[in-house]
Formats: C-alpha cells, structure tokens, sequence
C-alpha cells in the first residue's frame, strides 16, 4: 500500500552476491513497481532457489528459468501476485517442487532448509495473510508483504488479522539484517522498518479509537475518517484494514471485560 510510514531504513545500492533481483512486469496501486522475484545461489552452489515467481507472465517466467537449475519455488504467501506463476514454472523446470505454509499453494514448508548452498530459516509471520512467513537467509530478511520496501502493506481482511500481525512486527523488530521485500526497495534494518510499522499501526489504532468515540461505526465511516486522501482505486484495501482495525479492537475490548491481558 502507499499510505503509510516514512522511510526509517536506507535503501540498498548493492545486493549480496549471493542474490538476483527480478521485478515482475505487473506494477499498479496495490504491488508498487511490481512483484520482486528473488533468485538465490550461493557462489559455489550448482543449484538456485527462487522466491516468489510472482504472477503467471511468460517473459517473467522464461527470465526465472534462465537462472536453472533450480532445486526449490519458495512462496511468502498466497496472494496471486507472488504464488500464480508457481504452478507453471515449476512445470517449466520439470517439476521443480514449489513450498509453502498454506497446502493450496504447495509442498510444506521446513522450519530450516540447505539450498542453492544457503541456509534458510523459514519465520512464521502470520497478519498481513494467515500464511505469510518471511525467509532468513545469512544477513538478509525476505519479507513478502509482511514489510515493505515503500509504504505500509494492508491487513487482508478477513485471512489477515490484526493482532497476529502486531506479533510478527515485534518478532521481525529482532531481525537487524538487510530487508529484502516483495515489493519497493531493498531496505538495510528490516528490524528498523518493523519497529516503524509498530509504532504506525498503534497510532492508526488510536486515530481508529477517536473516530469511533465521535459516532463512526462501520469501516466505510471508519476509512472516510481516518483515511480521507485515500486514493479512490486503493478504497477497498482500505476498508480491508479498518475491518482487521475493527475486530482487533472488539476483542480487546472483550479481554479487557474478562480481566483478562490486551491482546
């Protein structure tokens, strides 16, 4: 998404070696300058991995298998953008597994693998989709929509949630390495960025808090509120989020009556 924090991470000039960069030609309001592909492989290593082959568009495609062989697919999550070209590159290569948290979209997903001569541990970051996970390989952080390398990424409404997400920003805030997203630019702290997001989303909670005190009860009310520059074609993503606002807040709510701790 567009709205959002300002930048509190440099961008990055110079990748590590080990890292091949392929933007995806499906730029628009919701993906920024398109879907990041990410091809990994080592030196030494015979073998790559790709990450996110984002949508399924021949030429993306065909730019991907030049980097064969390829010994795995990894997907941050389902959304079509970074798993719909899966299917058919994996066809592509021969049948080159593809893994992912959420069975729908391919094999399961290990909590560490040794590929393309990298270890890579995969961190469970539920929020932004129930089946988001980032990928940690040496130094650097493969986020996904978890962060972004612009902006702020949008709670989905009703897969994402809100409290989940609040917990994979303050277990990303731990993680100081280069942050390389699934959209915008390569960031250099992706501990940095997840702490900008936190402090981000609770002021929106708190802007949310004051708008439904002065009468505001839907999400549409809601986004009219606390969004009003909102771009007209990104509204609906909007609403996704004031909804995961929403909901966050009628169960702390019910916590709080139940004596029970904020979520």
């Amino acid at each position: 998404m567009r709205w959002g924090v300002a930048s509190v991470s440099s961008q990055v000039e110079r990748l590590p070696e080990w890292v091949t960069p392929l933007l995806a030609p499906n730029a628009g309001p919701m993906t920024l300058d398109g879907t990041n592909t990410w091809v990994l492989r080592a030196p030494d290593a015979e073998d790559a991995v790709v990450i996110d082959p984002g949508p399924d568009d021949a030429g993306h495609l065909a730019s991907i298998a030049e980097h064969r062989p390829l010994s795995a697919i990894l997907i941050t999550h389902g959304h079509h953008d970074h798993v719909e070209g899966a299917e058919t590159l994996s066809r592509m290569l021969g049948g080159v597994p593809v893994l992912a948290a959420d069975p729908k979209h391919g094999d399961p997903l290990p909590a560490r693998m040794q590929l393309a001569g990298l270890d890579i541990e995969v961190v469970a970051t539920p929020g932004h989709t129930g089946d988001s996970v980032c990928f940690v390989v040496e130094d650097a952080v493969f986020t996904g929509d978890t962060l972004l390398g612009r902006g702020t990424t949008v709670v989905a409404w009703p897969d994402g949630d809100l409290g989940a997400y609040l917990a994979s920003l303050e277990v990303l805030r731990a993680y100081p390495k280069l942050m390389l997203p699934g959209h915008g630019p390569v960031r250099a702290d992706c501990g940095a960025v997840a702490a900008a997001y936190l402090a981000h989303r609770r002021e929106r909670l708190d802007q949310v808090r004051a708008a439904l005190a002065a009468g505001a009860e839907t999400p549409e009310a809601i986004v009219d509120v606390v969004y009003p520059d909102i771009d007209p074609g990104v509204r609906f993503a909007a609403e996704w989020s004031a909804r995961a606002q929403l909901d966050y807040l009628r169960r702390e709510s019910q916590r709080t009556r139940e004596g029970l701790d904020p979520l």
